[in-house]
């Protein structure tokens, strides 16, 4: 839609934000009018253009194919220009035959800062040939109201909130319309089974609907009260809120009719959303059940390696005390992967920083004779649980490899890890300015090149390659492809 008005159309950014307002909200209108919405915005060379499209979710639609993109057809275009230039609604005489069926038109125009800046077509498909029942008049009249309110520059309402407040539920969820001092006009069947479920006796229309909901919720006496729910239920802010009542949750949407900046009424969607919310309880439950599963792993885990390295401070034998000092900083780094998890609610690490933390530790760890620093290029980003574990582990050892081998008896010493990440893909490279390799083998031997080489082929399914460095060092290059959805 952005493109569209801004290849072919002279609109300032404030009328295209009106235009994203409405059409953000134009589903409803669609819904309650049993009719196509088409909006067009003229061109420079004096035609309009179709930037947007709704159908409707009650009746019968009347394009099957998309029309955005095109120009009107020569019979629909005076009808256009005449709402354009004269700023006032224009109903089509007779209906236009598209096909088997006939079609009703009718060219609106919409204004924005008193000046009419689009025009949108009403277009229902008279196709079903049937007396409208009492809910469908209802809707056809609250879609009128609203037409109005388009043509007058009143809708959409310039104070609509967004987020949450804003949204679903949809028409065909239970509606209400209420007059000017907030009492029922009109109920639709589902919205009296939505008030009848809350606990409403007795029929709706011709109460005032906040004394109904104040009745309610007075029984109620641990429920919460949104601070905007008096506001919404009697029609005066185009909000949503949600009532609570005997286990039953309602989501309220207000949609307040002016005329002439007067109001007049309004129209109140309804939607009985107590399973959602249910759901969405048990999801936050189960939530916070892994979170605090993470974090006693992660406990567990700490002790483990609290263990280990005491048990290494009582050994005498230099290689069975180093031995446990790696499966110390091993498991320290397995921790590790499970306190992030514990603080985020995605089954996804924030790699990035863990890493930092896990690199410096093994660099200090692993070398108390030598000062090496760490040096880190790009970024990991969000890393899945599954992968997280294998690669943290395949980094330390990595680093801890190039402290212990590259930098014997020397003061100082550098380690890169360069980071290169796609959408899936993962490219690291380790290299340090060390010695290089041995005879121009790594440390194949070695456990902990072993641990690496086993969790990269089996676990990230890539590839580890060892070279030297130019200048003198050691170069590992790290190739792996990151699971997404657990594949």
């Amino acid at each position: 839609m952005s493109d569209l008005i801004t290849s072919d159309v002279d609109l300032t950014p404030a009328d295209a934000e009106w235009l994203h307002l409405l059409v953000g909200d134009w589903q409803v209108v669609s819904d309650l009018a049993f009719a196509d919405l088409v909006l067009w915005v003229p061109t420079r060379d004096g035609s309009f253009e179709a930037i947007a499209q709704a159908r409707p979710s009650t009746g019968a639609t009347v394009h099957y194919d998309d029309v955005v993109g095109t120009r009107p057809p020569e019979g629909q275009l005076p009808q256009l220009t005449k709402a354009l230039t004269t700023r006032e609604i224009h109903r089509a005489r007779e209906p236009r035959w598209l096909g088997a069926y006939a079609v009703r038109e009718e060219a609106i125009p919409v204004v924005h800062d008193g000046r009419a800046i689009a025009v949108l077509a009403r277009q229902t498909n008279l196709g079903s040939g049937r007396t409208p029942s009492r809910l469908e008049l209802n809707y056809v009249e609250a879609a009128d109201d609203i037409v109005a309110m388009i043509a007058r520059g009143e809708f959409p309402s310039p104070g609509a909130a967004t987020g949450q407040r804003r949204g679903a539920p949809r028409v065909g969820d239970g509606l209400l319309r209420l007059n000017s001092e907030g009492e029922v006009l009109y109920a639709s069947p589902n919205a009296l089974s939505c008030f009848h479920r809350l606990g409403v006796i007795g029929p709706l229309v011709g109460r005032a609907l906040i004394e109904i909901t104040t009745d309610l919720i007075e029984h109620q006496p641990k429920s919460t009260v949104d601070e905007a729910m008096p506001l919404v239920v009697m029609g005066r802010a185009p909000w949503r809120t949600e009532i609570e009542a005997r286990g039953v949750m309602l989501s309220l949407r207000a949609l307040p009719l002016t005329e002439h900046g007067q109001r007049i009424g309004a129209v109140l969607l309804c939607r009985d959303v107590t399973e959602l919310r249910r759901r969405e309880r048990d999801l936050i439950t189960k939530d916070a059940t892994i979170r605090e599963i993470h974090h006693r792993v992660k406990n567990n885990l700490q002790t483990v390696a609290a263990l280990l390295r005491l048990q290494a401070r009582r050994m005498d034998v230099p290689e069975a005390r180093e031995a446990l000092e790696e499966a110390m900083r091993r498991v320290a780094t397995i921790a590790m992967v499970h306190e992030s998890l514990s603080q985020t609610l995605d089954e996804e690490v924030e790699f990035d920083d863990m890493v930092s933390r896990a690199l410096r530790l093994a660099a200090d760890v692993a070398s108390a004779d030598t000062h090496v620093r760490t040096v880190r290029e790009g970024g990991f980003g969000l890393v899945p649980a599954q992968d997280a574990t294998p690669l943290a582990l395949v980094l330390t050892e990595l680093v801890t490899n190039a402290v212990e081998h590259g930098f014997p008896g020397r003061p100082t010493g550098t380690v890169e890890i360069v980071a290169e990440r796609s959408e899936r893909s993962l490219k690291v490279v380790v290299r340090d300015d060390g010695v290089g390799l041995v005879d121009g083998k790594g440390p194949m031997s070695g456990l902990g090149t072993q641990i690496v080489n086993t969790l990269v082929s089996n676990e990230l399914g890539g590839t580890i390659t060892w070279k030297d460095r130019e200048g003198g060092g050691t170069v590992v290059e790290l190739e792996v492809r990151l699971r997404v959805g657990g594949k």
